[in-house]
């Protein structure tokens, strides 16, 4: 039995063949339709969640399985101070894989280590969100073609973005990435991801202030939203939260053939101006999801569809 704690837990050969697996099933859904007939997924968050927790619902239940859970901390029995523990230990006695939300970093960790069942990260705190970066690699492989030797500009919220920090965790593995950090000096990205991740893996970046400096040099742009949750001081949020606004204007500065990403939700930071830009690539990223959501069920349930 295996979990999905971290896009590192997933070899490059394993995550081409979990991608492969996802381009067939886009290709030929029927096929996997009842895959999963029997099967329970149960969903717990703590955390509120539009795409991430209805994409592993429909996920499931395009594979002809169920679905139960929670949506809220406060309708679970952590309103009464259940421990994660506790909670993954009962869970196992009625589904047969979970996907888990916390706002603590390392909560869906100490799941998996008391848990029967396999258990998906669906986001924690600050650290790690898996499965978003499952889908925005398998996007950008099927928009460009292949996932190496490309510049990739990050820009928002690097320094509390789960998925930016994963994002990169994945991309280092591949040969000739360039990243171009997009940020205020408040929202740097972390420097243990500098040192630890970048430098340490002879990976070229740089950083920036300005998105118009950066957007003719990318072959993708990848935007973040500043995220309130993670805001002790409502002043600070509010003075970031426009820092950046994506507009068809800025896009006119961008190669043709820059796609643009984004995790959703978005606030203000990409204007709706955009959407009908070709190279708008975020609700196709949605649907994305819900294929590589699929595939990874299906090989955490060590399930094979011939």
């Amino acid at each position: 039995m295996r979990h999905l704690m971290s896009p590192m837990d997933f070899s490059v050969e394993e995550l081409e063949k979990l991608m492969d697996l996802a381009g067939d099933i886009e290709a030929n859904p029927a096929k996997y339709a009842h895959a999963c007939e029997g099967k329970k997924l149960a969903t717990l968050f703590y955390e509120p969640s539009t795409r991430t927790r209805l994409s592993h619902e429909a996920a499931m239940l395009n594979l002809g399985g169920n679905i139960m859970g929670f949506s809220s901390a406060d309708s679970s029995s952590a309103a009464k101070g259940e421990s994660v523990s506790d909670t993954i230990r009962t869970i196992s006695c009625y589904a047969d894989i979970c996907a888990m939300r916390h706002p603590k970093e390392g909560a869906p960790m100490v799941a998996c280590r008391h848990s029967s069942i396999p258990v998906i990260n669906a986001g924690d705190g600050g650290h790690q969100h898996p499965t978003q970066t499952l889908t925005d690699l398998l996007t950008i492989r099927s928009l460009k073609g292949h996932l190496g030797n490309m510049t990739i500009g990050l820009c928002g919220d690097l320094k509390f973005g789960r998925t930016v920090h994963s994002l990169i965790h994945a991309l280092v593995r591949y040969p000739g990435i360039k990243f171009v950090l997009i940020s205020p000096e408040e929202l740097r990205l972390p420097g243990y991801i500098r040192s630890d991740v970048l430098d340490k893996n002879k990976i070229s970046y740089e950083e920036v202030v300005r998105l118009e400096e950066a957007l003719p040099n990318l072959d993708l742009l990848y935007m973040t939203r500043v995220q309130k949750e993670r805001f002790f001081n409502e002043e600070d949020y509010v003075r970031m939260k426009d820092f950046y606004i994506l507009d068809t204007k800025k896009m006119a500065l961008a190669p043709k053939d820059m796609y643009v990403l984004h995790p959703l939700p978005r606030v203000n930071e990409i204007s709706v101006e955009v959407d009908s830009d070709p190279r708008a690539a975020y609700f196709k990223q949605v649907q994305y999801g819900v294929y590589i959501r699929m595939a990874l069920i299906l090989t955490l349930l060590e399930i094979e569809v011939k």
